[in-house]
């Protein structure tokens, strides 16, 4: 799971009909990099992030070509759509990057097209280190044996809600509480404050994803859909009664407000979205913002998992142990962690974490979160998703959205949804 720097997540998403045609490639030929006999080597490396994020890459970048002065880093950056077009194109041209920002939805789709070079022969050799990542990504980036990518941050999903607002209603939540705990919190605060309960997350691929974890199934499988319009029909059902109360907030002043965030606007008393993104909050609104456990079905099992940030090498690289060098000094050494901070995620390796204090609130919060779920013994592997899961997750957002504006009835939203996830799906 990705950090965004602010952007709506349907903005994210747009590039999800890109067509990955023509990245067909192998890992023989000649790719990236420069430098002659006895000269320095030089490789690329490209990510997305808004202009502070590039600044302390670059940082980071000087650093390593300080320790490791044979190796020079060419650097490239953009948003996050305008990355995925650009590196879509020097893949397909067979000239991609040698290492780029990665993340898990995109893993296979790449894997599949060959794009991706395969770290594990690096280790191997002592070329990258894997040892001191925290508990749940320790494997993280691993598909049919091939290791892909390696974590630089994590994050995970939570309630973020608005303090004051769940305090004058009496909601405490607390790890253990269940659905029904939850939605009975939301029906106090619509009634007794007038306020919307939460944004709504019938949209949200990863909370449904860990609604069907919970129930000992999962949003995909490694090459396909893990549930049926069974599963999703009542929920959908379900959310547009939710909307139509007003226990859900109102669709249209979400769309109206967008890409400002539901929660703080005052639109809703929370909701759901990855930890490290509630920094957002509270430079966007006025309240007081903080981090609540996952509801489950049966008050244990919440099936969370540590989304991440990695680094991947490029299968047409000519310089891969220098890749593997870049890779694990960016997720072993501590300066980079002091570097870079939260900005990728809580840092991924022990390491770095310790390495890196945060001193505002809001950063502390989610430090003291992701320990607090490791220690409580809620994190489990994450599902690797299947060529095509980008496409299916901006349909199930799209879809929803729909759903929730009166534009389908959720037979027909569902019907669609199962539609366009089954053409993505055999698509790609």
């Amino acid at each position: 799971m990705s950090r965004n720097n602010g952007m709506d997540r349907r903005q994210l998403l747009k590039l999800a009909g890109l067509s990955a045609a023509g990245l067909g490639l192998t890992a023989a030929g000649c790719g990236s990099g420069s430098g002659g006999s006895g000269g320095p080597v030089t490789i690329r490396h490209s990510w997305w992030g808004a202009d502070d994020r590039a600044k302390k890459v670059q940082q980071c970048v000087a650093l390593f070509e300080k320790k490791h002065p044979k190796i020079k880093v060419k650097t490239d950056f953009q948003q996050y759509p305008d990355f995925w077009k650009k590196f879509n194109t020097q893949a397909a041209g067979g000239n991609p990057p040698d290492v780029i920002q990665n993340a898990v939805t995109f893993l296979r789709k790449y894997e599949s097209k060959n794009v991706l070079l395969d770290l594990g022969p690096q280790v191997e050799k002592g070329n990258l280190d894997l040892t001191g990542f925290r508990a749940g990504l320790e494997k993280f980036a691993e598909i049919d044996g091939k290791l892909l990518g390696v974590p630089v941050g994590s994050n995970s999903m939570a309630l973020v809600i608005d303090e004051e607002v769940y305090g004058k209603a009496g909601v405490t939540p607390e790890i253990g509480w269940t659905w029904d705990d939850w939605y009975a919190g939301l029906q106090k605060i619509k009634s007794g404050q007038g306020v919307a309960g939460d944004a709504g997350p019938h949209g949200v691929m990863y909370v449904y994803d860990l609604i069907l974890r919970q129930n000992g199934k999962a949003f995909f499988t490694e090459d396909g859909m893990g549930f049926g319009e069974a599963e999703l029909l009542p929920y959908w059902t379900e959310a547009l009664e939710r909307v139509k109360s007003g226990t859900y907030a109102d669709p249209n002043r979400i769309e109206q407000i967008k890409p400002a965030l539901a929660l703080a606007q005052g639109l809703s008393a929370g909701e759901f979205n990855w930890d490290n993104f509630s920094v957002r909050y509270g430079a966007e609104g006025k309240g007081k913002y903080g981090l609540a456990p996952i509801p489950s079905t049966d008050g244990k099992k919440t099936g969370q998992y540590l989304g991440s940030l990695m680094l991947s090498g490029t299968a047409r690289t000519r310089h891969p142990a220098e890749v593997a060098t870049f890779i694990g000094f960016m997720t072993q050494d501590p300066e980079v962690a002091r570097i870079m901070g939260y900005d990728r995620g809580v840092p991924a390796t022990t390491a770095q974490f310790e390495a890196y204090e945060p001193t505002d609130a809001p950063n502390k919060a989610i430090a003291a979160y992701e320990t607090k779920i490791a220690d409580a013994g809620l994190l489990e592997p994450i599902t690797p998703h299947p060529s095509g899961a980008d496409v299916v997750e901006a349909a199930f957002l799209r879809i929803s959205a729909d759903l929730s504006l009166g534009k389908a009835s959720p037979k027909d939203a569902v019907q669609q949804f199962f539609s366009e996830a089954k053409t993505a799906l055999a698509s790609n």
